[in-house]
Order: structure tokens, then C-alpha cells, then sequence
């Protein structure tokens, strides 16, 4: 072949080739131009959770129908993108369920060295190419599992994240979720490396101590932080403060507390303001824990926490007009915590609308299995109901919640009085004492369980006078300390003991107690001036209302002197002193007819 016919071939082939050559796979986007994954992307990074979830739905289905479509990293990103809107959307078996193929997909790419040209969607842009974080997946994943109750798989879901790729938050989660299972030791691992990450972290420090690591130990963890930034001074007396909390040491924790709160910089705090609300109501000063809380309020209208208290402590003060206001505006605020329900069964409880208490006790516990308000409330409403086995089981895990609380086991003890189990009531009394110190409150809990007892009457009355010597004013000793004299007929005691603690309170339990002592000695207008003031407090106290209408049927020594002086003015014919006498009788009536209406 001459060089002229081999020039002519050679332009001939280059022609064929042009023409029938297989094309390139076009790209999806011009450079510097977004493709469609970019814009599911940008959409979920603007917040657009509907818009999201609808293309990526979309978008899915076409790659299901054509699985060439998309590249593997594309698809990945569409599933996850895709379970993210349905995690804010709440539906977390849908979002777990597409997380879990999201991981799947990752775990194919990860065998693939290089990205596989798609048809006609491949990635283009550098920003294309940033995959979501698998560590971030599996942490919305355990999110989903603990929204669902499923802590077990949550545990394992983030346990399989490697300890040096865990963030701060993974910690965090798995110590909460390790606390809540009973499994200390991680919890506190997880704690501490939460603070090593974030020595700040103040919910780690409680965490921590609530776990009985020492307060010393704890401050010295974030020792450096305290050194080297200013303003926080205040931190190491914080950490002091809530180490007293959680060893059960209410004084000490009051008074630490209540030096920080005068600090000028931390004043008016309301967290500060809600605990010493609550250590107050756990050192049984209900006055001063309904004045911190309402103070709380008034900082805070939109306070949610501890509110579940002050609506139990204003139920016992029989304010059910307040509770019932309080729950409104709580629910009005958010219907998604539990202390509005909480609220809501207090009114309900006190108001011997035990089953309505029970079924908000159980919504409360629904939102939060960790509201101890809730677990006393649907406690108390079973033991009322009669179902004593079901009680005995939330007042146990409230008991495990709350250690240190008192109302926990006076609530288990008060279930084994009722149920006859008085050596059961015995052995907690007796731990109770032991735990918590010898304090007020501990002897009178176990004075109530002695009470029960004839064998262990003598006893009641030294531990009484133990609690009283160091309380004269505390309600509960008062009651009991009543109650053993009413046994022994010492009604002058009785009242001596009831009068000295009204000096400087009013309580509705103590008026009522002190009624029935004055009827005892005979001192019916007193007695019922006292069943008044009682019901003043708590128009709903059933016994004070009893002990009035009692005192109203029974002929008073003074009724019968009147009596006898008509029957004196009928036989002198003494028209005008019968008339008289008469107008006072229909006086009586009235006032009469004014408490029945009570």
C-alpha cells in the first residue's frame, strides 16, 4: 500500500470512530453547578424537613427502579438525609429503619476504592463528595432506640462506636444510659470523659455525683479550667454544693447553696432558687420551699422544672384553685413534659379523684420514666385504689431514683402498714435511720412504724421527743406526737404540744388535730372556732368537716343551760325574754345551716 492509500485509511478510521465510538457518561452538572443531591443537602441543612422528606422519598424510588442512577455515596446520602426529616417528623421506627440501611450502603461504599460513575447524576463538586458522618448516624440512631424505650439497643449502637472516635455528646449519652441500667462503673467512665473533653460540662459533675464520686475529685477535674478563666471563682463552691445534695446532707447543702445565691454576680438564679426549693422541701420546710419556688416563678414565668413539687406542696395545703391554675399554664407552655401532668394528678389526687391521678401519673411517666413526682403520684393513687403490690413497685424505683429522699420511703412504708407487713416497715424504717442520719424527719418515720406496735409505744415516745427537741415545729413530729398522747388521754398535753407549734405557723392538720383535743376537754367554742380555721385553710379537709358537723348534733352543757332558761321564761310568762330568746335560737340556725354549706 503507497503512503497515499494508507493517509486515506487512516482518515477514514478516525471517521468511523467519531461516529460510532461509545459515549462518555455525561456529567450531572457543569462545574461549578449544584446537582440534585446537592440540593437535598442545602434544603436539610436550612431546617426543610417536609421538602427533604418528600424528594428524598422521590428520589429513592427512582434509584430502587433504576439503581444505576445514583452513585453508592449518592444513595447513602439520600438515606440519610431521608431518615433525618423522619427523626424530626418523631417517626423513629421509620428513621431507624433507614439509618440502618443508610449504614449498610456506607459499609458497600467503604469496599469500594473508587466512586462509580453513575449515568447521569455522579458528583461533580468538592462539597458533594462530604458524607455524612457515620458517627453521627449511629448517635441518631441510639437517640431514636431511647425515644422508643429501647436503652438495651441504644447501649449497643454507641458501644460500637471505637472509644477514640466518641464525641462529647456519645459520652454523655452512654453515661446517662449506663446510669439509668445500673451499670455505674461505665457511667462514670463515660462522665469523666465527658468532663477531660468539656471541663464544663456542669450535667457531667452532677452526674457524677450522683454516682457517690467524692466532690474533692470531682473539683479537681476541672481545677485547671477554674485557674486559667476568669469568673469562676463560684464554680468549686457549686461543685461543693451539690456534693452535699447528693450525700443527703440538706442543712449543709442549703446553707453552701444560699452563700452562692447572695454572690451579686449569682443572684436571682433560678436554677439556685429551684434547688434550695427542693432541698427545703426535702428537709421538710415546706413554708420556705413554696416561697423559693414561687420566687423561681417569678423570674422564670415559663419555668417548667420543679414544678411538679410546688403543685404537690400546694395540694397539701389544700390550694387546689392554685393547682389547677398552675397546671393550666403549664400545659399551656409545654404539653410535652411531665410535670404538667404531674400537676394535673395532684388536683386530681386531692381532690379523691384517685383514678384521673392515676391515668396522669401514668401520661407523666410515659414522657419521663425518670420523674420521681410522677412515680410518687401514681404510687400514691394505687395504694389508695387498694392495689398495694402495684405501689410498692413505683415507690421502689422512686427509691432507687432518688436515694435521698424521704417522701420515697415514707411512701413504701406507708404501703406495708397498710398491707399488715409491719416488720417490713420496721427494717426500712430502721435502714432509713441509718442512711440518712438522725435527723428529724428519720426519726419520725420511724416513730410512725413504732406507733404500730403496742410492744414499741415507748419507744415511739423517745424518738418523738428526740425529733421535736431538734424541730419543735415540724409538722409530722407534731401530728404523731398528738396522736400518742390522744392514745394516752393526755388531752392538756396534747394541747399545750399543738398551741406551741401554731405560734408561728398555721396548718390545717394541726388546727383539726387541736378541735378534736378542746372537744375532748369540753371546750366546744373554741374547738370550733379551730375546725374553722382549718377548713379555711383546706375547704376540702373531710375530717375537719366531720368534726364540725359532729359538735353541730351534739347538745353543747351551754345549749342545754339556755334551754332550761326558756323553759323558766314560759312558766313567768316573760313574753319579751321568749322573743329574745327566740331571735338567738334562729341565729344559731343560721350559722348552722353556714357550715353545713362548708
Amino acid at each position: 500500500m503507497d503512503p497515499g492509500e494508507a493517509a486515506i485509511l487512516e482518515s477514514s478510521l478516525r471517521i468511523f470512530y467519531r461516529l460510532f465510538a461509545p459515549l462518555p457518561p455525561l456529567p450531572a452538572a457543569l462545574p461549578g453547578r449544584m446537582n440534585v443531591i446537592d440540593h437535598v443537602r442545602d434544603m436539610a441543612a436550612a431546617g426543610l424537613h417536609s421538602n427533604v422528606r418528600l424528594l428524598s422519598s422521590l428520589l429513592l424510588t427512582m434509584s430502587n427502579n433504576n439503581p444505576e442512577l445514583f452513585s453508592p455515596s449518592q444513595k447513602y446520602q439520600l438515606l440519610v438525609y431521608h431518615a433525618d426529616s423522619l427523626f424530626h417528623d418523631k417517626e423513629y421506627r421509620n428513621a431507624v429503619s433507614k439509618y440502618t440501611m443508610a449504614l449498610q450502603q456506607k459499609k458497600a461504599l467503604s469496599k469500594t476504592s473508587k466512586v462509580r460513575p453513575s449515568t447521569g447524576n455522579s458528583a461533580s463538586t468538592p462539597q458533594s463528595q462530604c458524607l455524612p458522618s457515620e458517627i453521627e448516624v449511629k448517635y441518631k440512631m441510639a437517640e431514636c432506640y431511647t425515644m422508643l424505650k429501647q436503652d438495651k439497643d441504644a447501649i449497643a449502637i454507641l458501644d460500637g462506636i471505637p472509644s477514640r472516635q466518641r464525641t462529647p455528646k456519645i459520652n454523655m449519652m452512654l453515661a446517662n444510659l449506663y446510669k439509668k441500667a445500673g451499670q455505674e462503673r461505665p457511667s462514670v467512665t463515660s462522665y469523666k470523659e465527658v468532663l477531660r473533653q468539656c471541663p464544663l460540662a456542669l450535667d457531667a459533675i452532677l452526674g457524677l455525683l450522683s454516682l457517690s464520686v467524692k466532690g474533692a475529685e470531682v473539683a479537681s477535674m476541672t481545677m485547671n479550667v477554674i485557674q486559667t478563666v476568669p469568673n469562676l471563682d463560684w464554680l468549686s463552691v457549686w461543685i461543693k454544693a451539690y456534693a452535699f445534695v447528693h450525700t443527703g446532707d440538706n442543712s449543709r447543702a442549703i446553707n453552701t447553696i444560699c452563700s452562692l445565691e447572695k454572690k451579686s454576680l449569682l443572684r436571682d438564679n433560678v436554677d439556685l432558687l429551684g434547688s434550695l426549693a427542693d432541698l427545703y422541701f426535702r428537709a421538710g420546710d415546706n413554708k420556705n420551699s413554696v416561697l423559693k419556688f414561687e420566687q423561681a416563678q417569678m423570674l422564670d414565668p415559663y419555668l417548667i422544672k420543679g414544678m411538679d413539687v410546688y403543685g404537690y406542696l400546694l395540694a397539701r395545703e389544700g390550694r387546689l384553685e392554685d393547682v389547677e391554675n398552675l397546671g393550666c399554664r403549664l400545659f399551656n407552655i409545654s404539653d410535652q413534659h411531665a410535670e404538667p401532668w404531674v400537676v394535673s394528678g395532684c388536683h386530681s389526687f386531692y381532690s379523691k379523684r384517685y383514678s384521673r391521678a392515676l391515668y396522669l401519673g401514668a401520661k407523666a411517666i410515659q414522657l419521663n420514666s425518670n420523674s420521681v413526682q410522677a412515680l410518687l403520684l401514681k404510687g400514691a393513687a394505687l395504694r389508695n385504689m387498694g392495689r398495694v403490690q402495684e405501689a410498692i413497685i413505683h415507690f421502689r424505683e422512686a427509691i432507687r431514683l432518688a436515694p435521698c429522699r424521704l417522701d420515697c420511703y415514707e411512701g413504701l412504708i406507708e404501703c406495708y402498714l397498710a398491707s399488715n407487713s409491719i416488720r417490713e416497715a420496721m427494717v426500712m424504717a430502721n435502714n432509713v435511720y441509718k442512711t440518712l442520719g438522725a435527723n428529724a424527719q428519720t426519726l419520725t418515720l420511724l416513730a410512725t412504724v413504732c406507733l404500730e406496735d403496742p410492744v414499741t409505744q415507748e419507744k415511739a415516745k423517745t424518738l418523738l421527743d428526740k425529733a421535736l427537741t431538734q424541730r419543735p415545729d415540724y409538722i409530722k413530729a407534731v401530728v404523731k406526737k398528738a396522736e400518742l398522747l390522744s392514745r394516752e388521754q393526755k388531752y392538756e398535753d396534747g394541747i399545750a404540744l399543738l398551741r406551741n407549734a401554731l405560734a408561728n405557723q398555721s396548718d390545717c392538720v394541726l388546727h383539726r388535730i387541736l378541735g378534736d383535743f378542746l372537744v375532748a376537754v369540753n371546750e366546744y367554742q373554741e374547738a370550733m372556732d379551730q375546725y374553722s380555721i382549718a377548713l379555711s385553710l383546706d375547704p376540702n379537709d373531710q375530717k375537719s368537716l366531720e368534726g364540725m358537723q359532729k359538735m353541730e348534733k351534739e347538745e353543747s352543757p351551754t345549749d342545754a343551760t339556755q334551754e332550761e332558761d326558756v323553759d323558766d321564761m314560759e312558766g313567768s310568762g316573760e313574753e319579751g325574754d321568749l322573743e329574745g330568746s327566740d331571735s338567738e335560737a334562729a341565729q344559731w340556725a343560721d350559722q348552722e345551716q353556714w357550715f353545713g354549706m362548708q
